[in-house]
């Protein structure tokens, strides 16, 4: 088993950001952000003899396993706890994350100008066919397992892989 990285990111978030990005795929303010939105989330609290990790550790281990993707993303990764602490850290995030669905997201009213100039971006570095696919989240990517068949170039990526990032399509312009 792998010696746990957990106690290496406080000092990465003050010191060296870069590898704290490089581990968690977020800026550390970014971090600190999600934690203080989803930190009340009565998912955390429990009346159990075995309390949970803290919350900004439960938060890294669902960030970095959230990156990965196939075997990779496996409970056993680099977090040094049981796998059924990474898998129910991953739950308990990510039903805390959903909840704040509404102050995480905003889609701008489909006739707006906001709407417009982000629909207009996307046709112009994809194609027409995907200028209703204009959400993105910072940048991380989600692998492919192969190029796919219809536009397959434009989801090659910076770092040589077929990827996509997250993408919401809005109904009301379809």
């Amino acid at each position: 088993m792998r010696a746990s990285q957990l106690h290496l990111l406080s000092h990465f978030a003050d010191h060296r950001p870069h590898l704290f990005r490089k581990k968690l795929h977020v800026d550390p303010l970014i971090f600190d952000d999600i934690l203080d939105q989803i930190s009340g989330h009565l998912i955390f609290q429990n009346q159990s003899n075995n309390k949970q990790l803290p919350i900004a550790i439960q938060l890294a281990i669902f960030l970095n396993r959230a990156e990965h993707y196939g075997n990779a993303c496996c409970p056993e990764d680099w977090a040094g706890v049981s796998v059924g602490t990474v898998i129910n850290c991953t739950h308990r995030v990510m039903a805390a994350i959903l909840e704040q669905h509404n102050k995480f997201i905003y889609i701008p009213p489909p006739r707006s100008k906001d709407m417009r100039r982000a629909q207009e971006f996307t046709e112009s570095r994809t194609c027409r066919s995907w200028r209703n696919g204009v959400f993105a989240v910072d940048g991380s990517a989600i692998n492919l397992f192969a190029k796919p068949g219809r536009y397959g170039e434009t989801f090659f990526d910076r770092k040589s892989n077929y990827s996509l990032n997250c993408q919401v399509r809005s109904n009301s312009d379809m």
